[in-house]
């Protein structure tokens, strides 16, 4: 149901906004009086007034670009950003915005293209975007309705979806079903027809204005029937699509079009052309939505599989995962030999090299006894090799090449930002937005499923053509996490578990007052929801905030994604390999037995011999990482009960993008070693009969024991790999990269969306 609004604006309205926007500034500042677990709030306050009455849209325009403006005068960067992602969500959902105040707009974003990273990045996507609207009154808001609830048409045939994926080890099942119960209350079950109405009218409204009698137009609408409204709809698409993609567009053309449009649905409720100029606020409904607790190691691939192809097919897959299968012959890529490119066969496929028990007997006919499985075990078929097509191939190397984000191996300054224009890249018909509920540890699986599917797609292309993955992670934790984790006797009892989610509010304060203060909200809203049992459908918090963090937060910061190869004590076990995004933790578990009782009573030199009695003599080789990309071998012995590799800095002081590698305290550290490592290849191993155990992102299910040695180095990209070892058959020097390689990314990094990126 749209919402009338009042055309006129009131001094007490406008009042009100400013001091709205006011407070958020102050909020960011640090100044504001609200508890840090409130935080947030104010911005969703805000939005939540405009959509009431949508006339205030154009008023807070003005008031933010003043605000704007001021911060410039003042050189205060900090509320820059902030007041632009406000700006634009407000002109998305405007109304009408008059011409004068889009140009005003437009030059301010042009004037931040003179400052520095990421300012000029922001500052660029909005004057684009901004300018588009500006000769296309209403793209936007139409653009972001038909891919957002999946609309099909000829013009725009662009489809998006959110998933959130959370975590069932953080999560109780009553949490779970209040936030999957909120979720799908706040996406309501409208048809399409309701939304191509919601289009037409909007688009009217905003490119006509004041002429534009938004109630007679909804009213001559619904008196239609769906053939009539369909063929409105289908001629307003045409039209915006084909203003918005001509090169400068022309909006006399544009208006003059959807005013005769206009008139014809109109006449008969008008006859003498009067027009009561009346304009109707059109809430932004909220983006189709599914919630998902990962359990399966493949759920997020398969989901993505479902979604291109029931978007893409008539064909309705079935919603159970057990029976939903994809055609492809690459079984299992979880297995420890991650980056094996090729599976050496004993099997000639010649029937002479069987051995003499398994010979077919050739004059005996195929007894109807015998079962299937026999019949079809000696059968020697003939087959032919599929070799991926030369468009597969191409797909994977562009996006292998567009991801000119990641940093290059040997780096350390940590990438983040989108790079390139705007539009730049080739627009993919799927775009699939992932939101991760839960802390560290979801995080390390999600780098898990993520290095997965581009090991899948690096094998055979699937969804590399259509698809683009986009990825924001909402950081969820509660009090009980501490002692949980200790009744599972696991190294993460008393540590931090959010420690990427800390790093992102320190290099983003958007992010830190809009999503970071989630992470204590999201388990108190889910249990006043489990307790009342009412629902939130008036005011669904939760998925409005993440609506607004999938649609504005488009800038990524990558992390480097590192493999672990992993030894064992037993010669008969096979190696595995796994990969981790934040932290490593080895412990000695003699050591961790009697740990409990050395908490709080010894001093450094109990400690010293505490390490000494049940540490380990450990061999540590290493590259010493350097600003100066200088590769410096390095090695030590040392005595140690365990040690950590953060690949997250705990400081803005040592914002680096690598492994620091801190050992435990009393660890007997030769001299010129100050106790941490910088580094981002590693090996480690025991001097002694001392297994070890190795932790991989404080998650208590991913704990290997009795370990021997562990190799720790940057993931490779998939699509390189594949590329180079293709290089490889004509080039003489396999360690050079010849060809496309040069400028391929080596290392794999894991994308997650902010606001800003990340501000110096």
């Amino acid at each position: 149901m749209v919402s009338k609004a009042n055309p006129e604006v009131t001094d007490a309205m406008e009042s009100d906004l400013l001091r709205s926007v006011h407070a958020i500034l102050l909020e960011l500042d640090g100044h504001h009086t609200a508890s840090q677990f409130n935080r947030g709030m104010l911005r969703w306050t805000l939005h939540k007034k405009i959509e009431r009455n949508p006339a205030n849209n154009c008023t807070l325009v003005k008031i933010v670009v003043k605000e704007l403006e001021r911060a410039e005068r003042s050189d205060n960067k900090l509320h820059i950003i902030p007041l632009l992602h406000t700006l634009m969500y407000a002109i998305v959902q405007a109304v009408y915005i008059p011409d004068d105040l889009y140009k005003r707009v437009y030059e301010f974003c042009k004037r931040l293209l003179t400052l520095p990273q990421p300012y000029c990045t922001v500052g660029l996507s909005h004057a684009v975007r901004v300018k588009s609207e500006r000769l296309t009154p209403g793209v936007l808001y139409q653009r972001m309705v038909l891919s957002e609830q999946n609309i099909k048409n000829e013009q725009y045939q662009y489809h998006e979806k959110v998933f959130v994926f959370a975590d069932p080890a953080l999560l109780s099942m009553e949490m779970s079903a209040a936030l999957s119960s909120e979720i799908e209350s706040a996406s309501p079950c409208r048809s399409h027809m309701s939304y191509m109405c919601d289009v037409i009218v909007h688009t009217m409204q905003a490119a006509l204005g004041d002429s534009c009698d938004a109630p007679t137009l909804e009213r001559m609408l619904k008196a239609k029937g769906q053939d009539t409204i369909e063929l409105y709809f289908r001629e307003v698409v045409a039209t915006v699509e084909v203003c918005a993609e001509e090169a400068g567009g022309n909006h006399s053309l544009y208006t003059g079009k959807l005013q005769q449009l206009y008139t014809t649905i109109v006449s008969s409720a008008n006859p003498d052309g009067q027009s009561s100029s009346t304009l109707f606020g059109i809430p932004l409904p909220n983006p189709e939505i599914s919630f998902h607790l990962w359990r399966e190691d493949d759920l997020l691939w398969k989901e993505l599989a479902k979604f291109t192809r029931s978007v893409s097919s008539s064909e309705v897959l079935s919603s159970d995962s057990a029976s939903f299968e994809m055609p492809d012959p690459v079984s299992d890529l979880t297995s420890s030999e991650l980056l094996r490119l090729s599976i050496l066969s004993t099997d000639s496929g010649i029937e002479r090299d069987l051995p003499p028990s398994e010979l077919p007997a050739v004059s005996e006919e195929p007894s109807a006894g015998r079962s299937e499985q026999e019949q079809g075990r000696l059968v020697r078929r003939g087959g032919i090799k599929m070799k991926p097509s030369v468009s597969d191939g191409m797909a994977l190397l562009q996006d292998t090449l567009e991801e000119t984000g990641a940093s290059p191996l040997g780096k350390l300054q940590r990438r983040a930002g989108s790079h390139g224009l705007p539009g730049s890249r080739q627009q993919k018909l799927y775009t699939a937005r992932i939101v991760v509920l839960g802390d560290d540890r979801i995080v390390g699986r999600l780098a898990k499923a993520y290095y997965s599917l581009r090991k899948r797609e690096a094998r055979r292309p699937f969804l590399t053509q259509k698809l683009s993955l986009q990825i924001y992670y909402v950081p969820v934790t509660h009090e009980e996490q501490s002692s949980s984790s200790t009744k599972e006797n696991t190294p993460t009892a008393g540590s931090d578990l959010c420690q990427l989610a800390a790093y992102l509010g320190r290099v983003d304060p958007w992010y830190e007052n809009n999503i970071r203060s989630l992470c204590h909200m999201i388990p108190k809203l889910a249990k006043m929801k489990s307790c009342s049992g009412k629902s939130s459908e008036a005011n669904p918090f939760l998925t409005d905030v993440i609506s607004y963090y999938v649609r504005m937060g488009l800038q990524p910061v990558y992390f480097c994604i590192y493999s672990v190869k992993i030894a064992f004590t037993c010669l008969t076990k096979e190696h595995v390999e796994d990969v981790f995004v934040t932290q490593l933790q080895i412990d000695i578990p003699e050591c961790m037995s009697f740990s409990g009782t050395m908490k709080g009573k010894g001093t450094l030199t109990r400690k010293k011999n505490f390490t000494e009695n049940c540490g380990a003599m450990m061999t540590i080789s290493y590259k010493k990482a350097s600003l100066s990309n200088r590769e410096v071998e390095k090695g030590l012995s040392l005595q140690t009960s365990g040690l950590v590799m953060r690949a997250i800095p705990s400081c803005e002081t040592e914002d680096l993008d690598c492994l620091i590698v801190s050992f435990s305290e009393g660890s007997k550290v030769k001299a010129g070693v100050d106790g941490k490592i910088r580094t981002c290849n590693i090996k480690i191993g025991t001097l002694e009969q001392k297994p070890f155990t190795v932790c991989l992102d404080q998650d208590y299910r991913r704990i290997f024991k009795n370990v021997a040695s562990i190799e720790v180095s940057p993931c490779l990209e998939p699509g390189y790999c594949i590329q180079k070892m293709r290089n490889s058959r004509f080039s003489v020097c396999d360690q050079e990269d010849v060809g496309l390689t040069k400028y391929m990314s080596k290392a794999l990094p894991l994308p997650i969306n902010t606001f800003a990126g990340i501000i110096q």
